[in-house]
This record gives structure tokens, sequence and C-alpha cells, in this order.
């Protein structure tokens, strides 16, 4: 039983600190300057769930302990989406509907990232412009760049080692690292 209690205590630390990176790549100015997303609570949400998939994915193929950190992970972040909304004026009886919502928004996005993936650069471009963009009118070379960043974040992060993940060490790659709109990437 006290197994039990210290592997749930860990596995909390462990996707909290985890949660931190996520959000903190996902707010880089970078995003807002260079590659067009929309720098307003929707936007930064996007990226939120963007930066999930990523995340995710690659915690659920780490196999042992990664699954559960993984949907650790995900409850953490939909306890961030609480707080976010009673931040903003939602009261009680509008959360738990909104929260569905987020939590159906995300599980949609992530199955559109997927297909996008899979499906080349038009699939992608469409899945971005119908979520990330879709409160934003990007330039092709805008979403160029982020498909780009993507591919390559999903590569880097699905390449990290597991004990990056277990010691939560910086999982995405710098953006402007990868080439920016501005310096002709796309």
């Amino acid at each position: 039983m006290l197994n039990w209690i210290r592997e749930r205590k860990q596995r909390r630390a462990l996707a909290a600190r985890l949660l931190d990176i996520l959000i903190a790549q996902a707010r880089r100015p970078i995003f807002y300057a260079e590659y067009g997303v929309p720098d307003t609570m929707l936007g930064r949400y996007e990226m939120v769930c963007l930066h999930a998939y990523l995340l995710l994915g690659r915690l659920k193929q780490a196999g042992g302990q990664g699954p559960r950190i993984a949907q650790t992970l995900h409850d953490q972040i939909f306890d961030d989406f609480d707080i976010a909304l009673r931040e903003v004026g939602i009261g009680d009886m509008g959360i738990g509907k909104r929260i569905k919502k987020l939590a159906r928004n995300l599980h949609g996005r992530i199955s559109a990232y997927e297909r996008g993936l899979a499906g080349g650069d038009a699939e992608m471009t469409a899945a971005l412009r119908r979520n990330l963009y879709a409160s934003a009118e990007p330039t092709d070379a805008e979403v160029a760049a982020m498909i780009a960043y993507i591919r390559h974040t999903r590569d880097a992060v699905e390449a990290c080692d597991p004990d990056d993940l277990w010691q939560a060490r910086s999982l995405f790659p710098d953006p402007a690292s990868i080439g920016t709109v501005s310096e002709g990437l796309a």
C-alpha cells in the first residue's frame, strides 16, 4: 500500500514537471510572433493541445510507467484548464461542460494531427487551419513553418531516451533552431 502511495506521488510530481515543460514550450513568444499563432486564450490552448499531442504520444510509447504518467499528465492538463476557466470567471455550474468540451477538442486534435502527419502536408495544413489557426489567417509560409516545427519536434520527442522522460529533462527543441518564417524556412 505504501509503495502505491509513493509511486502515485512520484508519478504526480513527474507529470507536474512535464506539464511545466509543455506549458513553457507552448508559451514561447516565437510561435505567436513568427508562426502566426494568435496570441489569445484560444491560441495558447491550441499550442498546449499541440504539445500535449506530441508528449502524450511519446509517454504512451515509452512502456513501463509511461502510460500511467501520460494519464496523470492528461489529468493535470485538465486541472490547469479548470483553474484557468475559473480565473476568467466561469462559475461552478459551467465548468464541467466546458472541461468535457475541451477534452473532446483535445482528443479530436490528437486524431487530426495524427492523420495530418501520416497523410502529408496538404492534410496537415488542413488540420492546422481547422484547429490551431481557426481564429486566424496565417500565411502559407507560417503554416509551412509550423508543419516543419511539428515534424522536427515529433522526431525529437520520439527519439528522446526514456530516462529523459523520467527525469523531466527538456524534451522540446528550440523552435528558433528549426528556422522561422522571417528566415525563409518556408
